[in-house]
This record gives structure tokens, C-alpha cells and sequence, in this order.
């Protein structure tokens, strides 16, 4: 639960590297809590409100995870950009955010495995 609330912390933190599991934790945590809110704005039928204000409460906070993932690859945060190329650029995105971190550091700051040991 941590990973989550990390990323909450850094809302609009775009600098920096981000581990693989920073960001996956916080992608499942985060779709696990899209599903419920779902779920429960679409009991007490109000559905789409709930589902709208909290996706939009947490897209900074998941732009700049993304972006500090792509850091720990060495890549810019502008490939987050990829996606919008149909079909293939989803695909390379989520090979580019499982895709190992850089061991040393790079241009973008220590590697995040050391920091935390």
C-alpha cells in the first residue's frame, strides 16, 4: 500500500527515477481502486461523477510516476507520448515502463535500487 501512497506524496514530482515496482504497484493499487469506485458510483447511481473526479485526482500523480519510470530506463518523459501511435504504441510503452533500469546513475539521478538498499 505504501507504493501507492508514495506516489500520492510526489503528486507533480516529474523529476527523478522511478523502480519497476513503484510503478506497477501503483498501477494495480490504482486499478483495483478505479474498479471499486466504479463499482460503487454505479450503485448508488451517479455514474460516471465518482469514477471521473478520482480518475482525475490521480492522473498527475500517475504522469509523473510514468515519467520518473521512463528516467530509470534513461529515457525522456516524453515518451509517454508513445501511446498515442496506434496499436504498436501501447505496446512499446509497457515494454519501455517493464523494461530493467539503468544500474548506475544516469542524467536523471541515482539509480533508485541503491537509494533504497
Amino acid at each position: 500500500m505504501h507504493y501507492y501512497t508514495d506516489v500520492l506524496k510526489k503528486y507533480v514530482d516529474f523529476s527523478g527515477r522511478a523502480r519497476r515496482q513503484e510503478y506497477w504497484m501503483f498501477f494495480l493499487f490504482n486499478l483495483a481502486a478505479l474498479i471499486i469506485v466504479a463499482i460503487i458510483d454505479s450503485a448508488i447511481g451517479t455514474y460516471p461523477l465518482l469514477y471521473l473526479i478520482y480518475a482525475l485526482a490521480v492522473f498527475l500523480p500517475g504522469l509523473g510516476v510514468g515519467v520518473r519510470r521512463l528516467h530509470d530506463t534513461g529515457k525522456s518523459g516524453w515518451w509517454l507520448l508513445i501511446s498515442l501511435v496506434p496499436l504498436v504504441g501501447g505496446i512499446w510503452l509497457i515494454v519501455l515502463m517493464a523494461t530493467e533500469g539503468h544500474p548506475q546513475p544516469n542524467q536523471y539521478g541515482p539509480n533508485p535500487k541503491q537509494v533504497h538498499a
